[in-house]
């Protein structure tokens, strides 16, 4: 009889983490996404697409940007967040990973990429997996 109410309680706690993600800056505007002006432009392009409504536009400047830099976590993470906008569950969380696989000792990115995976497990159900995210972003402050 008390099990069904941690689940709910679980789920509930959940959902409230991964808003709260949602309430953290995107991308903070002290770090440049990158030195390549190139790069700098098609992320701007990127963002204004996105503000405009027009998704895969932002997709195709951003797979630019990749070309460029493939090894850029910022540019990947900018995916990432734009294909879990687009409910590409599973695309963001590989492409969040792809991110912390080049992120470095970058404590603030990794987080947000962990924060990312768990909403993405979250939209998908994967209750246990979306707390490991948020766990694991939570570590990432020590």
């Amino acid at each position: 009889m008390i099990k069904p109410y941690r689940d709910v309680l679980f789920v509930m706690a959940v959902s409230l983490l991964a808003g709260c993600a949602g309430m953290l800056p995107s991308a903070p505007e002290d770090r440049p996404v990158s030195d390549n002006n190139a790069v700098v432009a098609l992320m701007d392009s990127a963002r204004a697409d996105v503000a405009g409504g027009k998704p895969d536009a932002a997709v195709a400047s951003l797979e630019r940007a990749l070309r460029i830099e493939p090894r850029n976590p910022r540019l990947w993470q900018e995916l990432a967040r734009l294909r879990l906008q687009q409910g590409q569950y599973q695309q963001a969380e590989g492409m969040a990973t792809r991110s912390n696989s080049w992120a470095g000792d970058d404590k603030t990115l990794r987080a947000e990429n962990w924060r990312l995976i768990g909403e993405a497990r979250l939209k998908r159900g994967d209750h246990q997996g979306a707390q490991a995210a948020f766990d694991k972003a939570a570590m990432q402050g020590n």
